[in-house]
């Protein structure tokens, strides 16, 4: 009965024949008026209400494994001369996708999984690697200046495709969330991308200049990381075992090695 009363009254709002007693005068103009905004709003609130009864939550996509993003800063280890960093442009982006497989009913994994590196080098005193080699095949460290005068802002840019490995122990492993971790592996890259880039100043105007080539760098890459921290949330170090250079290629045929100190976000 309740269900009855409510559609009728609804519908005498729609039909126009219930106002005709109403005399014309202020009175009738005023009801009109008052059913062109009650009635458009009635019919929005009952389609809202078929339509949140008839939506069903949509479950988030259950992907097997964990996307882990990294991010850190780059130091160098016996570093030729000249080549001297800045700690804030010296950085590293890392996006891997990782796959763990538990050991039985153990508490530890073997993690293996694939992604890209991008390793960035800044140069304070405004050295550069020279676009051409040296006599005896080494890409030497020139002042950017002899190349583009007014150069204030040096970089050496290093992107691989990598494949970290590595055993995961975690205190909780039926609630990595809450779990305390501690990993230890080994990765491998390749570069697939390599240049130098130059900031400098002419005519008033900023601009950036690319030199699209590997100048010597190592086109293969290893080493070892660790990470330890709690849930989604890890500080992290990788060691290059390989030199950043090819032998006998880089500046003043250096054996310069590389080395990461960062923060990790997994599980997103």
């Amino acid at each position: 009965m309740v269900t009855l009363v409510k559609k009728t009254y609804f519908w005498r709002l729609l039909d126009p024949k219930a106002y005709l007693p109403l005399r014309k005068d202020g009175n009738q103009n005023l009801m009109i008026m008052i059913r062109s905004v009650i009635v458009p709003v009635l019919s929005l609130l009952m389609s809202f209400s078929v339509l949140a009864q008839g939506t069903k939550k949509v479950a988030r996509p259950d992907i097997p494994g964990s996307f882990v993003f990294d991010f850190g800063f780059n130091r160098g280890r016996l570093d030729p001369q000249n080549f001297v960093q800045g700690l804030w442009g010296s950085r590293t982006v890392n996006l891997y996708y990782q796959y763990p497989l538990r050991i039985a009913r153990t508490k530890f994994s073997f993690v293996p999984g694939i992604g890209v590196s991008m390793d960035r080098f800044k140069l304070v005193n405004n050295y550069t690697l020279n676009s051409f080699k040296d006599p005896d095949g080494t890409f030497s460290l020139i002042t950017a200046n002899t190349l583009y005068p007014g150069t204030y802002k040096s970089m050496i840019v290093a992107n691989y495709f990598e494949m970290p490995v590595g055993f995961r122990f975690d205190t909780h492993p039926e609630d990595i969330a809450r779990s305390l971790s501690v990993t230890i592996g080994g990765r491998a890259g390749i570069l697939y991308d390599g240049f130098t880039k130059l900031k400098y100043s002419q005519d008033r105007e900023t601009k950036t200049i690319k030199d699209k080539q590997n100048h010597g760098l190592n086109p293969f890459r290893y080493g070892l990381y660790g990470r330890f921290g709690i849930g989604g949330f890890n500080f992290f170090t990788y060691y290059n075992i390989s030199p950043l250079f090819e032998k006998a290629k880089g500046p003043q045929s250096t054996v310069m090695t590389t080395f990461t100190i960062g923060i990790s976000i997994n599980g997103f």
